[in-house]
């Protein structure tokens, strides 16, 4: 199992600096943070773009990789995102990953004054900003003419460090999302079922749905479902897989019965109640077991 943890974007930056530096010195192969124009009831609080503070962070780190938690379409244009994600790989010396989900209804959608999409419209926005970021990151000069986004001559030098592009990590849930993993994606990444389920019975039974899900729509695009790698975002609502070292080790291991390869979990919050992320004491019991 492979190891990562998220930073939340409301920290000034020399507390942010800590926590990055803190992951790499534990051992955590990766770091992501959200990327999200504000978020849920931290609206009205501070809250830092996530692509400065990725940048921010590969100068004081060595061997983490970092990423967004997700991008989407909802404020970002392919052409524009695509140079950002390119400079930052260059930056950090090839180590960023980039992660993509459609994008939800809400502040991020609204912000900008566009006119609220379906969701077969934005399914059908998300596919096509993916694949521009697929051509834009991998080609040095692009022409792009869709639905959604139009880019000519846009050009994306020196290109990326890792080749032929940064490796993409696929928010998805629906079938046409899960097309985008199976066709574009180095590794799937959930946090589990969109809709019910209050415990961790229900929890896993939702994820083990939407694998045999992601393993039929990988078949059906030629693709060997093994091929993909499968994150789980043990999300700040899933404290009782994280509450102690005993059930953590207990939903690691169903996780890996279902195929998993990743997990990424919430770093230590002591000071937020209601998002405290993982109990410190869990949090130095993975930090062991990476070190071992």
């Amino acid at each position: 199992m492979r190891w990562a943890a998220v930073v939340l974007p409301d920290l000034e930056w020399p507390e942010a600096r800590r926590q990055f530096v803190d992951l790499e010195r534990r051992g955590f192969r990766a770091a992501w943070t959200y990327d999200h124009l504000s978020w849920r009831d931290l609206r009205d609080g501070p809250w830092l773009g996530a692509i400065p503070l990725l940048a921010a962070a590969s100068t004081v780190t060595s061997s983490l990789r970092l990423g967004p938690l997700v991008a989407s379409p909802n404020y970002r244009h392919p052409a524009l995102f695509a140079k950002d994600v390119m400079t930052i790989d260059r930056i950090s010396d090839g180590r960023v990953e980039l992660g993509l989900g459609a994008g939800g209804t809400g502040f991020d959608a609204d912000v900008l004054g566009a006119e609220r999409l379906s969701p077969a419209h934005r399914a059908d926005r998300f596919a096509e900003f993916v694949s521009a970021l697929d051509q834009l990151l991998r080609e040095p000069v692009t022409t792009y003419r869709g639905r959604w986004f139009s880019a000519v001559e846009s050009r994306t030098l020196p290109g990326c460090v890792q080749q032929p592009r940064v490796p993409f990590t696929i928010a998805a849930a629906g079938p046409r999302a899960l097309g985008v993993a199976a066709r574009f994606g180095s590794t799937w990444v959930t946090f589990g079922p969109m809709t019910g389920g209050d415990t961790a019975d229900d929890w896993f039974e939702g994820l083990r749905l939407q694998t045999e899900r992601l393993n039929a729509v990988c078949r059906d695009h030629d693709r060997a479902p093994e091929s993909l790698r499968r994150m789980a975002l043990l999300g700040l609502e899933q404290r009782w897989a994280t509450h102690s070292v005993s059930a953590l080790s207990e939903a690691i291991d169903r996780l890996e019965a279902l195929g998993f390869t990743d997990v990424a979990v919430h770093c230590p919050r002591p000071w937020d109640d209601e998002r405290p992320g993982v109990p410190q004491a869990v949090f130095d019991a993975i930090s062991d077991r990476l070190v071992v």
